[in-house]
């Protein structure tokens, strides 16, 4: 059995400085070693869009997959990778009570203007991190 098989998965645009920046906070709060993370662009990333007959060429949503489970997309997955952590982000699960399609329209305008609020500097993980990523 591989690592990430027992794992969440966050999927996520590499590209993009905004989704790095909440890889990098879901990696500092991650105190269960739930997650693991793969970019989209990524083969891994693209096998699991391919699989799923979701388009290969699109960025803009993040992905939770708990391998044989479940996948969530968009605002139900920040919503359970919140949930996942516990303590204090648990609260989020209030949003829950939010319909899908407009905490989604949300997730899109959002998503939509993400390279704007992305402050483009380099993420680097430390050697502990990085082993939370996968590389297939």
């Amino acid at each position: 059995m591989k690592d990430w098989e027992n794992k969440h998965i966050v999927f996520f645009d590499g590209d993009c400085g905004v989704c790095n920046f909440w890889v990098q906070w879901i990696l500092e709060r991650d105190k269960n070693d739930r997650f693991m993370f793969a970019s989209l662009q990524s083969d891994f990333g693209q096998q699991f869009l391919s699989e799923r007959g979701l388009q290969t060429n699109d960025f803009n949503t993040m992905y939770l997959w708990k391998p044989k489970q479940y996948y969530l997309t968009k605002s139900r997955a920040v919503l359970t990778i919140a949930d996942l952590l516990g303590g204090i982000y648990k609260l989020s699960a209030i949003g829950k009570i939010i319909p899908t399609f407009l905490s989604d329209k949300a997730y899109d305008v959002i998503s939509r203007n993400r390279m704007k609020l992305a402050n483009q500097k380099c993420y680097l993980p430390d050697q502990h991190q990085k082993k939370k990523f996968i590389q297939i």
